[in-house]
């Protein structure tokens, strides 16, 4: 249902929800013009101190407040550092290979599809180089027969890899 603005004196349709408090429960009903203009004006954090906002900010990231800041930064900071410094060993680590194997990549390859391709899309594509390349249908005769029997080949290894 559609309000009526809530800014007095408005007659236009609500149709943008603001909200009152920094809780985010109750809202109000504010045509676009008004619904503008209060949300310049509006600060979440208005009203709090530095260290409001910041256990604000923690409960929200983290789920609560930090108890023991110094314990807590201390284990931060050494975490960033490791992370930091570690970083270039990080980098020269060789990528954990998710095995696809040769065969199916190269019969991927045969029908031009993609490694994130699926049966449904491999199917179709054969379907259509089966009609293009079967010695019965094609043009060239004399390719043909060795067409369709890679195509088909490379079928069968990725129904099997599919199944």
């Amino acid at each position: 249902m559609i309000q009526k603005c809530d800014k007095p004196g408005c007659q236009k349709a609500g149709t943008c929800r603001a909200p009152k408090s920094r809780d985010l429960r109750e809202y109000w009903h504010f045509c676009q013009e008004h619904a503008a203009e209060y949300n310049k004006n509006w600060n979440y954090y208005a009203d709090m101190t530095p260290e409001e906002i910041e256990a604000d900010w923690e409960r929200q990231t983290f789920g609560s407040e930090l108890k023991d800041k110094t314990a807590e930064s201390a284990d931060y900071v050494k975490f960033l550092n490791d992370f930091l410094n570690g970083r270039s060993a990080f980098d020269k680590t060789q990528p954990r290979r998710h095995g696809m194997p040769t065969n199916v990549v190269s019969a991927l390859k045969v029908f031009d599809l993609p490694i994130t391709t699926n049966l449904r899309e491999v199917r179709a594509k054969y379907r259509v180089m089966a009609k293009k390349y079967h010695p019965d249908t094609a043009t060239n005769k004399k390719t043909a027969a060795d067409q369709f029997a890679r195509i088909s080949a490379a079928y069968e290894i990725l129904k099997k890899h599919f199944s």
